[in-house]
């Protein structure tokens, strides 16, 4: 919560102390010019007097409704401010982060945590800068005003002030506790609503609705049942201090009348103590108040600080190497293994690669394909061996300039929302229209971009949901081919398309991709037939490295891949 408190300007809190003590100054001279026209002007029927002070009433109103006025503008401000800067800081830290980061803590808790989250910090830095700070001032300034009028009177509150906080202290010892496991279930409830968004289809598919309804109700139920416990015990705090409050009221009257009737205090100053004695007690209310949003914000303070204070695994070396002038890529004796593993996911990989030459990954599920691939633009680290692009460890270039020279196609195939241009234009902003459509051509995507209506210029919904799987996956390579690169990296990007379309595209690239290393992720046989190396994985082991002709006469895993894949007489 430091660290949040931290964030506010110290020029907003310094304006915002300034304006709340002017609005707090002129609430506590009101019930004192109340005192004295009632003991001066209504009690002597001077009502040029009555004039005098009701003018002086009206104008300190004024003072003190434009001191509120401004310390609730400062307050809202600066509590936006931090609520844009702490989503600023959350976005960076994501796009920054490594998978292993990103995978900790997970998508469905960096939403909640970049929207409810920072939400409730924005509210907590309001409440600090109005009613933190209007709270105590007005409590001190109130219990001295009143002791002024009457010290004897005060004695109310020796008593009144234990009850409220032990009514405060028993609510809030419930209250906490809940408060915390709300953002939990909050998590819980957005994992879950956004898992049968991304899975509609495949819920329909399977006809599993009402389970998926069922999942959702729970989840929803257990949310709401502790949302009523928490405000149950708020609503009914609130009746037993406004009871507290009252029964304050008649006590004041009744030894406040004896005092009256004796001449030990005038109408006007009892008068004056009741209106203190409120003050001091919505200073407690307002205080309750606080202590409801301080757990909230505090919880959510933890979490934001979580995603904040996360280490990055993977950061730019102190002394950057700058690139050789070939491009090349080279595998010698890695080995990788995810965060929390006992087994590694790959080990031993070795291999080499120049320009203008194909390498093909081949392998079954879980083989380890993708975690290969994934080690090239390092989003994830070797555990041992070294990993180097154009003859330089990874580990040791700049991220930004290792990115740059890598054209990627992710498995699952990704476009943004916008147009077709616009997301050719996410891989090179500076390519011509020539360019684009040269890279539609090599890609099998040209013809049927230019039969849309409007060309590079038709619409892409959100994830690309208005083309076919095959023509995502199109755009999504010509994307990467428009980038200038030393090494094109296919993540069974060919997955989607049909064996024509795959060996035209692969014979494009052949042709057009002559001084850049193609590595090729698949599950095709017919994919990697014409590579120069393919590599054979299986467990995370590289079983074999050869050519086509090689390995089919010589590895068993590679055979067995063929045949489960080709007839006889394809063989």
């Amino acid at each position: 919560m430091t660290k949040m408190i931290k964030r506010i300007s110290l020029v907003a809190f310094i304006l915002a102390m300034l304006f709340m003590g002017i609005q707090v100054m002129a609430d506590l001279y009101l019930p004192t010019l109340t005192s004295d026209i009632i003991n001066n002007g209504v009690a002597k029927g001077d009502i040029d007097y009555i004039w005098k002070i009701g003018k002086q009433m009206l104008l300190i109103s004024l003072i003190g409704i434009s001191g509120s006025l401004i310390n609730t503008f400062i307050a809202t401000r600066q509590g936006q401010k931090v609520g844009r800067k702490l989503r600023s800081d959350i976005y960076k830290k994501v796009e920054y982060s490594s998978n292993s980061e990103f995978d900790t803590v997970g998508t469905a808790s960096l939403i909640t945590r970049t929207t409810n989250d920072v939400n409730q910090i924005q509210m907590f830095v309001q409440l600090c800068l109005r009613m933190i700070l209007n709270a105590p001032i007005m409590l001190i300034g109130a219990s001295y005003l009143a002791y002024h009028k009457d010290p004897g009177l005060t004695r109310i509150f020796f008593v009144v002030v234990p009850v409220l906080l032990v009514v405060i202290g028993v609510a809030m010892y419930f209250a906490i506790p809940l408060f915390k496991s709300l953002q939990k279930k909050t998590d819980n409830l957005n994992l879950i609503f956004r898992e049968s968004l991304n899975g509609v289809r495949v819920i329909r598919a399977f006809n599993r609705t009402k389970f998926e309804e069922n999942r959702f109700d729970g989840a929803n139920l257990d949310y709401t049942n502790t949302a009523i416990k928490v405000n149950t015990i708020l609503a009914v705090m609130t009746p037993v201090i406004t009871l507290i409050i009252s029964l304050t009221n008649v006590a004041i009257i009744w030894f406040g009348g004896h005092s009256v009737a004796d001449g030990v205090i005038q109408v006007g100053d009892m008068m004056a103590f009741t209106t203190y004695a409120m003050q001091i007690l919505m200073s407690f209310m307002l205080l309750t108040m606080i202590l409801v949003f301080v757990p909230r914000a505090q919880v959510s303070a933890n979490r934001i600080n979580e995603i904040l204070n996360l280490k990055n695994e993977i950061e730019d070396p102190k002394e950057a190497q700058k690139f050789d002038s070939t491009n090349s890529l080279a595998f010698q004796n890695v080995s990788m293994r995810y965060r929390g593993a006992e087994k590694l996911a790959i080990e031993g990989i070795d291999f080499e690669a120049g320009a203008g030459e194909t390498v093909a990954i081949i392998g079954g599920t879980g083989s380890g394909k993708s975690t290969m691939i994934n080690l090239i633009p390092r989003f994830y680290d070797v555990e041992s061996g070294m990993v180097s692009v154009n003859t330089v460890d990874v580990r040791m270039i700049d991220q930004n300039e290792l990115r740059d020279s890598i054209g990627y196609i992710p498995q699952k195939a990704v476009l943004f929302s916008g147009t077709i241009r616009s997301n050719m234009l996410y891989g090179n902003p500076n390519a011509t229209d020539e360019e684009i459509w040269h890279a539609l051509e090599i890609a099998q995507a040209k013809k049927f971009v230019a039969d849309l209506p409007e060309g590079l210029e038709s619409t892409v919904e959100q994830g690309g949901g208005n083309f076919s799987g095959g023509q995502r996956q199109r755009l999504c390579i010509a994307r990467a081919l428009i980038k200038p690169a030393s090494i094109y990296v296919f993540d069974d990007s060919f997955s989607a398309l049909d064996f024509k379309t795959d060996a035209l595209l692969r014979k494009a690239l052949k042709e057009n991709i002559t001084d850049a290393v193609i590595v090729i992720v698949a599950q095709r046989i017919s994919t990697v037939v014409e590579a120069d190396t393919i590599i054979v994985l299986d467990e995370g082991q590289m079983v074999g490295r050869g050519t086509h002709q090689e390995l089919k006469t010589t590895n068993t895993t590679y055979q067995e891949i063929i045949e489960s894949q080709m007839r006889e007489e394809e063989i």
